[in-house]
């Protein structure tokens, strides 16, 4: 894999000449529509007040902006000047509507004049994740296929951030079909992690983690399948959820709960109030879970004297980086001394290895198919290897993998009558080198497949429970690594305050990137 861009392939992306003057215009615009006369703030911000707005949380933000102490339109040229400065060294914004951000701004703006009732994301810039329809914006699924492609309606869960108030800036870089935990692709190039330009920033949700670490955005949404709403936030040193399948629910009418949409951010709070605007019951969705998300935006303080945690023994003896182990297990301390009760206990995964690499590839073939009859040239070898091997496996095997799975359901039940979490690591690597597409061994064992070194996250994915990844700390080499919260069935609710206070006894997300300088 080569992480260098074609030009010509590139052509249609930001033009920094178009980009700098629209950021222009978007400054001069605050400074020639004061907002004073309705208490909204609207001076140009002074020298340094641009970097300032980009280092506050989504809740800050959101609770100044509904003050009237900072306006939309400062927020918004305040987190095009930061892409403008860093996207071109991490590629994670690939597609820009800059003016139609400004305009949202705008909009915004004069919603809080007219006193206008406010969404909990009133005037945050977003971006989506491209594998997510966004009407009149490109989305490109990471695919020569896709490349021209403009939906001409919204997904689910975009909607929702705009009914919440949250305002569309662009599109986040994914690998191809969002296949593997390495965001790269053919169209855009590879996105580097924001602590180390060299590292992967990890995937498939690698452009939203990665632009939310160096404060592009505040927050962006991702999709989870084998890890990617927890790989990379744990890679860029985030805060990422796998909610419950059908917590956020899609339009998609599957009953498969392995593929989940949720939210990224910087802090648990943000998380946490992210989730409240994209949670909910939708008709569509047959898994959908029919419960107010208002509570997710509650103060999240717990006392955890006596809660029982289960801490990981090793997921049946899969490898782990020496410096992951050491990091994790160095933060068990911060439990027992939040008044937890912490014993080495884990589910059984025996089978898990079988099970979900067949239903992930039964699940993904008629997509991709089809594609690579029509054009194999332009699909990657290990789509095409997912297709084969659903190819040659039989009713039995699904039926096996499917048995699996709700085996996986009981037993994960059952742990968590004893437990009210389990703690383990997310990944089971340091983020490495931009340029290979997967780790093909670990501390000496060799990979069998592109999938094998994600089973840390993979593993957790057929349990069907609430994940979130939060900053652990960093390795001796200064790359973060996370920490993998699993609690029990559609309880976001208790694993977002167990997060909440392990983030708060740490601070290990504090740590900002250099290249922020």
């Amino acid at each position: 894999m080569s992480s260098d861009r074609d030009p010509s392939e590139m052509a249609d992306l930001i033009s920094r000449r178009r980009f700098s003057a629209t950021v222009a215009a978007g400054a001069a615009y605050v400074a020639c529509h004061p907002l004073e006369a309705a208490g909204v703030s609207a001076q140009a911000p002074p020298p340094g007040a641009e970097r300032e707005l980009c280092e506050m949380s989504a809740t800050d933000l959101a609770a100044r902006l509904a003050r009237k102490q900072v306006s939309a339109r400062e927020v918004m040229s305040a987190h095009l000047a930061q892409i403008e400065r860093l996207n071109p060294k991490v590629n994670a914004i690939v597609t820009l509507v800059a003016d139609q951000a400004m305009a949202g701004a705008a909009r915004a703006d004069e919603a809080i004049m007219r006193r206008n009732p406010l969404g909990v994301l009133h005037g945050l810039p977003v971006a989506h994740k491209d594998l997510v329809d966004t009407a009149g914006i490109r989305t490109t699924r990471g695919s020569p296929f896709y490349r021209d492609n403009v939906p001409s309606r919204n997904a689910l869960i975009v909607t929702r951030m705009h009914t919440a108030g949250a305002i569309t800036v662009g599109k986040t870089n994914t690998p191809e079909f969002g296949a593997g935990s390495q965001t790269f692709n053919t169209l855009f190039g590879a996105t580097r992690n924001p602590y180390d330009l060299a590292k992967t920033c990890g995937g498939s949700s690698g452009g939203a983690a990665t632009a939310v670490a160096a404060r592009m955005l505040p927050i962006a949404d991702g999709s989870d399948t084998g890890g990617s709403l927890r790989n990379p936030p744990a890679f860029c040193n985030v805060v990422g959820l796998r909610p419950s399948p059908g917590r956020v629910p899609s339009e998609s009418t599957s009953w498969s709960p392995l593929s989940v949409s949720g939210p990224i951010a910087r802090t648990v709070a943000d998380v946490a109030l992210f989730l409240s605007a994209i949670a909910g019951a939708d008709p569509r969705s047959p898994l959908s879970i029919n419960e107010d998300p208002a509570r997710f935006r509650s103060p999240l303080g717990k006392n955890f004297t006596g809660v029982r945690i289960a801490w990981w023994r090793g997921l049946g003896g899969i490898p782990f980086e020496p410096e992951i182990r050491r990091i994790v297990d160095g933060t068990r301390k911060v439990f027992e001394d939040l008044g937890c009760v912490v014993e080495e206990a884990e589910p059984d995964f025996t089978g898990v290895d079988e099970a979900f690499p067949l239903l992930r590839y039964s699940a993904n073939h008629p997509q991709y198919a089809a594609l690579i009859r029509e054009r194999p040239e332009w699909v990657k070898d290990t789509i095409k290897y997912e297709v084969e091997q659903a190819e040659r496996a039989t009713a039995a095997d699904a039926g096996r993998a499917l048995a699996r799975q709700a085996r996986m359901f009981d037993q994960s039940r059952q742990f968590f009558e004893r437990y009210a979490y389990f703690i383990l690591p997310v990944t089971q690597v340091e983020p490495f080198d931009v340029n290979t597409p997967y780790p093909t061994a670990i501390a000496g064992t060799p990979m069998t497949t592109y999938l094998d070194w994600m089973r840390s996250c993979w593993y957790v994915t057929m349990m069907s429970n609430p994940a979130m990844s939060v900053p652990a700390g960093f390795s001796a080499a200064g790359l973060p690594v996370g920490l993998q919260i699993v609690g029990r069935h559609q309880d976001e609710w208790s694993v977002l305050q167990l997060a909440y206070a392990f983030e708060q006894a740490t601070h290990h997300g504090r740590r900002r990137p250099a290249l922020l300088g």
